[in-house]
């Protein structure tokens, strides 16, 4: 029964994806059949390298323990050229036999989470608990698990396969790994692009666009009853806080905004010199992520000039508060056709596998690649999970945890094409 339903999984694939067109994936292939059996036996393998690699702490911007480890698993696979680039980001290749499309698949070596977080891996059940055991450590594995298949089964891909561990996609990071890679190292080499993050079976075809910004009201300080009567950081802090919390954006398309950290202060009678934030915007549609930073930007302008203007006198006009924006990241937006066909190939390799994926937008490494106009795809890699970017996240398996690496690898044979 596995064996027809295999067949008939790459049947549909030969029939339904459009760029696989040149280079046409055979439905009796038994090379391919054989690396999707393997994912499925060998399961246990997978979730094994999810926990090993989740116990190597990943912290932003220090991410290279864990890129030495993520070496070391993928020359023993036997994959060419192994490397770490000058910015972090662990590469591997698996060279093709023809000519067809180049294709690379990625998971992203960092966390959320600060150096000293307890990165111990407790189960539960069939419930694994550990920060970044899902975003991205199940990413990671599911990259080696597609790597290994192809290994194993030696499947002969027309194109070249690239298999990738890349830093910088987390929060201040802001994709420095896939910048670095499509920008400058390996510019105008790449056809197609798949991002492996966290589970689930859903596919992100639309980037959503951020602006990130550090932003820091600055005054003399001073004794808060001695010195009162001159401008406060913090009090301006608040005002452009108040103001931004009341900005209307549109639902569709989805536009957000959010103040995420606040600093300032050293005691509670003292005016600070300084009062800072860090503010975010997101979208998937350009425009209203501009109109939405405008307004901030006239935001927080305001609020400078209502704390200056509130307070007169000598002494405050020689204690006026200055504004400083410091950039954290912009993350491009960009979106796909539900027709393009790497959206086509993803979902009908899904329902090839007995499943029905739907399409959305999210902020992942794909970014970068649909900004320039390079098919890409952010995917789950299976199974359950919740709580990302919290110290109770967590991953559950299932029953068919499988599927996500059986779904990245029937998506990569599409791409690149099999003999």
């Amino acid at each position: 029964m596995l064996r027809y339903r295999l067949v008939a999984a790459l049947a549909l694939l030969c029939a339904a994806a459009p760029l696989a067109a040149q280079s046409p994936l055979p439905a009796t292939n038994p090379a391919v059949r054989s690396a999707l059996d393997i994912i499925k036996a060998d399961n246990a393998w997978t979730m094994q390298q999810e926990v090993e690699l989740t116990r190597i702490p990943s912290p932003p911007f220090k991410e290279s323990s864990r890129a030495a480890e993520y070496k070391k698993r993928l020359e023993a696979l036997g994959l060419a050229n192994v490397r770490i680039d000058s910015v972090g980001d662990v590469i591997a290749e698996r060279p093709g036999v023809g000519k067809g499309p180049t294709v690379m698949i990625a998971g992203h070596l960092d966390t959320v989470f600060p150096a000293g977080t307890d990165v111990t891996v407790k189960q539960q059940g069939d419930t694994l608990h550990a920060p970044g055991i899902g975003d991205d450590d199940r990413g990671l594995a599911v990259v080696l698990a597609v790597a290994r298949a192809l290994q194993k089964a030696a499947v002969k891909t027309n194109g070249t396969v690239y298999f990738v561990g890349d830093v910088g996609e987390e929060g201040a990071g802001n994709l420095r790994g896939m910048r670095y890679i499509f920008e400058k190292s390996m510019k105008g080499k790449i056809d197609y692009f798949i991002s492996v993050d966290d589970a689930g079976l859903g596919i992100a075809s639309r980037a959503v666009g951020s602006h990130r910004y550090h932003v820091t009201y600055k005054g003399p300080g001073g004794h808060s009853y001695g010195a009162f009567g001159i401008p406060n950081p913090i009090h301006a802090l608040g005002r452009a806080i108040a103001a931004i919390a009341d900005i209307q954006v549109p639902a569709k398309p989805k536009t957000t905004f959010n103040v995420g950290v606040i600093q300032g202060g050293t005691s509670v009678n003292s005016i600070s010199a300084s009062g800072s934030m860090d503010v975010d915007m997101r979208s998937e549609d350009v425009k209203s992520l501009d109109e939405v930073d405008a307004k901030i930007q006239r935001i927080l302008r305001q609020a400078l000039d209502a704390e200056n203007d509130r307070w007169t006198g000598p002494r405050a006009a020689k204690a006026k508060l200055s504004l400083v924006i410091d950039t954290i990241g912009i993350r491009p937006t960009g979106g796909q056709s539900d027709a393009a066909p790497i959206v086509q190939t993803a979902l009908n390799a899904a329902k090839a596998l007995g499943f029905t994926s739907s399409t959305g937008a999210s902020s992942t490494d794909a970014n970068i690649p649909i900004s320039l106009g390079i098919p890409a795809i952010r995917i789950g890699g299976g199974g359950a999970g919740g709580n990302a970017h919290a110290l109770g996240e967590w991953y559950a398996d299932g029953s068919t945890g499988y599927l996500g690496p059986q779904w990245a690898a029937l998506i990569v044979a599409a791409l690149a094409g099999v003999r």
